[in-house]
């Protein structure tokens, strides 16, 4: 019996797919999803495919056709099972009818990527290259191998990264290695999803590279197979960045963050229109442009009037904050010693430092030759850097604090309240990077022994930290007290400064009252003399009969009452300030005739 809403042929047996047979047909693939999706090949080219997870085995040689088996969990048709050789006409249209439906569902559940979708990013399955595979940027790779006696470096583009990987050979470790670094400049997908099939990187942990919406929290996750800490580095920008940045943005609905966000490559797709704008460049999971069509307008139309007020708050702020790029690091560190770290400069200007200290033989990284010491070296340079952020507000706050104290006004309070926002944000983004090395010390070895199911207490467990690596995030942790404890200085410094520039204002408004006050004092008794000699009155014998001088004759006694009357507790004040300058100087003066 056909059910209600399917097609049927002249037999009446249903056409349409039964939900078993929808749910075996699932689009979970193996293979590279051109081959199980046709109508997805013209949109694909070569670094795409380079990029798919069935293309890339680490450890076998590359493959030549569809001989290998598949290494999926669920088990796929056979080739000969799904394409027959002789389909009936029934066959083939009910075959078209499922390959339509999953297809849909496929589109649908990459419409519903946010609230309910399954955590995490697994480069194996088709939905994560259709998920993902727009992101893309040309970056630069530098894999370090490093021992205490012997140094290696290489710089590699994405293509060439990615055939390093792939050719088991050629990535394999010489034996005289110690410690591998792979320090990635930019996010591609084609690099990321490599180094995942190659490292066996947790899925979560893959989201939080992807995920960059706004300011992540820094933590530190800890896998089976790795360590996974991701770190918010906040760098002053200089003038020429920020200027050339700013004439980079062009396109007013570009949703930056309001400390700005690293530069897009001139090689990136963007795929995503207006949804691209939604999400803006600092969201390196925006989605592709497939999902244009099911956007809804209500939602497209307010985030383009929240990126419009973004970009107006930022226009509005712009010379009157410090200019700080806070970009995410990811680091991960794996148990034989590779070490890998994922940023948004391409240019490597940022790791230069520690590079530059692994040519010299006679460093610490050198001489340990310890993984755990390289990722200590990295979360310092993090510190570093925002050392550098804490003196360019300390300098920023003497200059206000010098005009406020010269002449208090209104600008300076608006400075001060930029400066004010731009701390909280800071105090945000640093706070977790001192639990992070806490962590890292104290509790190591404790959440290793918690990954394992049944943890047996006569077996030694050693952590990802090294004892030495340890005592150097105690002095990164002291360095972390003191730029916190220096934020919320300058934070106190800020609200005293917008206090005393209202108090300033509330002073001088009192003082300017006090002094019309006392003229009105002054001069209300003459007013009201004046008053009563200007009426025309006739016969009137104060005018007629006397001169001018019976007006003074009332006006000065009255005034003379009056005026101490309404001014007795400011003349009580001046008499108690001269007595006590008196007994000062007589005080001075006995003192000097002792002497």
């Amino acid at each position: 019996m056909p059910r209600e809403n399917s097609f049927s042929d002249s037999d009446g047996r249903s056409l349409t797919p039964d939900l078993e047979d929808e749910l075996a047909s699932s689009p979970v693939y193996d293979g590279p999803t051109a081959d199980r999706l046709p109508g997805l090949r013209t949109h694909i080219d070569k670094e795409d495919i380079q990029s798919s997870p069935a293309l890339l085995q680490t450890d076998q040689p590359p493959r030549t056709a569809r001989t290998s088996a598949p290494t999926s969990p669920v088990a796929p048709v056979p080739l000969t099972a799904q394409r027959p050789t002789f389909m009936t006409p029934t066959e083939r249209f009910r075959s078209t009818v499922r390959k339509v439906m999953a297809m849909r569902r496929t589109s649908s559940l990459m419409t519903r990527s946010g609230i309910g979708a399954e955590p995490g990013v697994d480069p194996r399955r088709a939905s994560a290259f259709l998920n993902y595979g727009h992101i893309r940027q040309q970056c630069v790779i530098e894999v370090n191998d490093y021992s205490t006696m012997r140094t290696s470096f290489g710089r590699m583009t994405n293509s060439e990264f990615i055939r390093l990987l792939a050719d088991s050979n050629a990535s394999r470790r010489e034996p005289w290695v110690r410690v591998r670094w792979i320090n990635v400049g930019g996010i591609s997908w084609d690099v990321i999803s490599a180094l995942a099939l190659k490292y066996d990187m947790h899925p979560l942990a893959l989201e939080d590279v992807l995920h960059q919406r706004g300011h992540a929290r820094s933590k530190a996750d800890y896998y089976p197979q790795h360590l996974f800490s991701p770190v918010n580095i906040d760098d002053v920008e200089s003038e020429s960045e920020s200027c050339g940045k700013r004439a980079s943005d062009i396109d007013l609905d570009d949703e930056r963050t309001m400390y700005g966000s690293a530069s897009a490559s001139r090689f990136s797709t963007k795929r995503g229109g207006t949804l691209r704008r939604r999400f803006g460049p600092n969201d390196v999971e925006s989605p592709p442009a497939i999902q244009n069509r099911f956007a809804g307008m209500e939602q497209d139309e307010k985030a383009m009037k929240n990126a419009r007020n973004r970009k107006l708050l930022k226009e509005l702020k712009r010379g009157d904050r410090v200019n700080v790029r806070i970009a995410p690091l990811c680091i991960f560190l794996f148990r034989d010693g590779t070490v890998i770290s994922i940023h948004q400069d391409n240019h490597l200007d940022f790791t230069a430092p520690i590079t530059e200290r692994l040519r010299q033989r006679d460093t610490g990284l050198r001489t340990t030759a310890d993984p755990s010491l390289l990722v200590q070296s990295l979360i310092d340079l993090v510190v570093d850097q925002a050392l550098e952020v804490v003196d360019e507000y300390q300098s920023r706050i003497l200059k206000i604090e010098q005009a406020v104290l010269l002449k208090p006004s209104m600008k300076t309070v608006r400075r001060l309240h930029i400066l004010q926002g731009d701390l909280i944000l800071h105090k945000r983004t640093l706070e977790p990077i001192k639990t992070v090395i806490y962590g890292l010390r104290r509790y190591d070895v404790d959440r290793v022994i918690a990954l394992r199911e049944t943890p047996d207490p006569a077996v030694k467990v050693a952590g990802y930290m090294s004892h030495k690596a340890k005592i150097y995030l105690a002095d990164v942790h002291d360095h972390m007290e003191y730029i916190l404890t220096s934020l919320d200085m300058i934070a106190g410094i800020t609200e005293n400064l917008i206090n005393y520039t209202f108090n300033m204002a509330s002073y001088d408004m009192n003082e300017t009252m006090r002094r019309l006050t006392l003229a009105t004092i002054i001069c209300l008794p003459l007013t009201l003399l004046t008053g009563y000699f200007g009426m025309n009155f006739d016969p009137m014998w104060s005018v007629n009969q006397n001169s001018d001088l019976l007006f003074w004759k009332i006006a000065i006694p009255v005034m003379a009452v009056l005026v101490p009357w309404f001014m007795w507790n400011d003349i009580k004040s001046g008499v108690h300030y001269l007595s006590k300058r008196l007994k000062r100087h007589r005080i001075n003066k006995h003192r000097w005739c002792d002497y």
